[in-house]
């Protein structure tokens, strides 16, 4: 007699296991603990097999029935459902072990240890914040050229063209192992090139390594010189503004009690705002004897009417043996913009409206100057705390 939900909800454990048998070698097994489990018996070449097809009420009567006609459908045909089961989840493992996470994090191991640390957790970062999420449980030759654009197109659809690109060609160095690990055939970036757009040319030099942006800032702590170019080098990674905008900095414009400087940017045209951490407010404490007799923060070395030369931090940090072709003085708001999206974690938006770019919003509307202000404000402490970090790594 067929078995009924009832009759299997109702079934009590005994001391023994034992068996309700249903139709066409179905029947429910009951352990001493109150555990219920559907099975199948069936003969595959001559002998008798078992199959389990779950546990009851997670898998009902009637879905049991289901599983039982297809794997009997299996053996008409002559197919052993358990050696198809086995090989199904012996395919699932080594899918697992060929996806794109497994792989890129055994590529990663293997150079690791030639790369700096500051390189190598770029890297990783990158990885798990852009491509994991999206394709790393995917087995990686089955991934394809346009499956990897619009992953990487995320990137790109944030603003971060540089990022974009670095994480392409990150993916195509893990695709390149995969092929020399026997676990893909091809490298499917070399059918994105172009795809992406170009990352603008012309950019002026600048130091975006946190190991290196650490020795820099070093560095300019240590510029024996004027005062005032002293406090404006110190001054300029915190706030990176454009150097223009630094060295016409007025006093009037520095707001003590409220940690701001408010200015108009005559490049876009518009009013802006840029928080100051407490270190940037020390900076200017200290030099505000020095030069309050003049409306200019940063004070020419022949007139109290004129700003400091827009030659002057540039000619600092040549005295210093800082390259031109390492960084400028626009690098500072480069190194920001980079460090503050790829290991810090801001969002593009905020960033961009600390920078005071002519972004705007979904409506076209230029953003405003307090567009974000408390967010900025926190990001402007976080920044100046984490140069304080890397400014205090490897001292000596």
């Amino acid at each position: 007699m067929p078995l009924t939900d009832t009759a299997i909800r109702n079934a009590k454990p005994t001391a023994k296991r034992r068996r309700l048998y249903d139709e066409k070698g179905l029947y429910i097994e009951i352990a001493p603990g109150g555990g219920k489990w559907f099975r199948l018996k069936y003969r595959y070449q001559g002998k008798e097999k078992r199959l389990s097809l779950g546990v009851y009420p997670d898998v009902s009567l009637k879905e049991a029935r289901n599983r039982r006609d297809e794997y009997r459908s299996l053996v008409a045909n002559g197919v052993d459902p358990g050696e198809q089961r086995k090989a199904m989840k012996a395919a699932k493992t080594s899918e697992n072990r060929n996806s794109l996470e497994i792989i890129a994090r055994e590529w990663f191991a293997k150079n690791e240890t030639v790369w700096s640390p500051s390189h190598s957790s770029k890297i990783i970062r990158r990885l798990e914040r852009d491509i994991f999420p999206w394709l790393g449980d995917r087995p990686i030759s089955e991934i394809t050229p346009p499956e990897l654009l619009k992953v990487v197109q995320k990137i790109e659809h944030r603003g971060a063209i540089e990022t974009a690109h670095r994480a392409m060609q990150n993916c195509g160095q893990v695709f390149r192992y995969a092929v020399a690990t026997g676990r893909a055939e091809r490298d499917p970036t070399n059918d994105l090139r172009g795809a992406l757009s170009p990352v603008k040319q012309g950019h002026f030099a600048a130091i975006t390594e946190p190991d290196e942006v650490g020795a820099l800032l070093r560095i300019l702590d240590g510029y024996q010189g004027s005062p005032i170019v002293a406090a404006a080098l110190k001054l300029a990674p915190l706030v990176f503004v454009r150097p223009g905008e630094l060295r016409t900095a007025l006093w009037a414009d520095i707001d003590f009690e409220n940690a701001e400087w408010r200015y108009f940017v005559k490049k876009t045209e518009s009013h802006h705002i840029v928080p100051l951490a407490h270190q940037a407010i020390a900076i200017l404490k200290e030099l505000r004897p020095i030069t309050q007799y003049s409306e200019y923060v940063f004070v020419g070395a022949r007139s109290p009417k004129r700003p400091m030369s827009d030659n002057a931090i540039l000619a600092a940090m040549r005295r210093m043996e800082i390259p031109k072709d390492q960084m400028s003085g626009h690098g500072f708001r480069a190194m920001a913009r980079t460090i503050l999206d790829e290991v810090l974690d801001f969002p593009i938006a905020i960033i961009e409206q600390q920078l005071a770019h002519a972004v705007k919003d979904v409506h076209g509307r230029a953003y405003n100057r307090t567009k974000h202000l408390p967010q900025r404000k926190k990001m402007m402490q976080a920044w100046a705390d984490y140069l304080d970090e890397l400014k205090g790594k490897n001292r000596g």
